[in-house]
């Protein structure tokens, strides 16, 4: 069975790190993931007055993430914590209270920086709120990626093997939690969708 993993990149700049991160991750997934990009870029800045009429950007976003079998977030880290793009789509994702487009979607967190502990503290921060969403979570392996443009080539290749071996393991975990979340006869099912 092939799934269909939304991937979320936390950053808006065209040349983002994370970017790069994605496409390699896209690579190196296993034939029984799908992946395609959820964009963020055009969201407007989450407001309460327009949850129940919301612009063809939200709806679009909403769309997407619940057409989706699973979501992998790729994201930077700023200031020690989410994004404030990441968080905004977040928000719009989650509401209106009670159409929680996030719920029950098996997740990943990943992130890359130039500095030594990667996008540790972002991820952390991350993990509460999809707590919060309902949104189970592949909890290991963590993946903070200390980024090094040299190991990365312009088609998503890793030219370090030890690179590539760690981001191939950690999508064959990831497909693996999105296999248990989503059947009902493996070890570990999460449960159907109410109906």
């Amino acid at each position: 069975m092939v799934y269909r993993i939304g991937y979320i990149i936390g950053s808006l700049a065209s040349d983002s790190i994370n970017r790069v991160l994605a496409g390699a991750l896209v690579r190196l997934a296993p034939e029984s993931l799908e992946l395609t990009e959820i964009p963020i870029r055009d969201l407007p800045l989450y407001n309460r007055d327009d949850e129940n009429s919301p612009v063809a950007a939200v709806t679009e976003f909403k769309q997407a993430i619940e057409a989706s079998d699973g979501l992998l977030f790729v994201s930077p880290e700023y200031n020690r914590s989410i994004p404030g793009a990441l968080k905004n789509a977040i928000d719009w994702g989650s509401r209106p209270w009670g159409h929680n487009s996030f719920a029950r979607k098996p997740t990943g967190i990943i992130g890359a920086s130039t500095g030594a502990i990667g996008t540790a503290v972002m991820q952390s921060s991350m993990r509460g709120v999809l707590s919060f969403l309902n949104a189970p979570q592949l909890n290991a392996p963590e993946a903070y990626i200390t980024f090094k443009p040299e190991v990365y080539g312009p088609g998503g290749e890793v030219k370090d093997d030890d690179t590539a071996k760690f981001l191939r393991h950690y999508m064959d975990e990831y497909a693996a939690l999105v296999e248990r979340v989503l059947s009902s006869t493996l070890p570990g099912h999460m449960g159907d969708r109410d109906s």
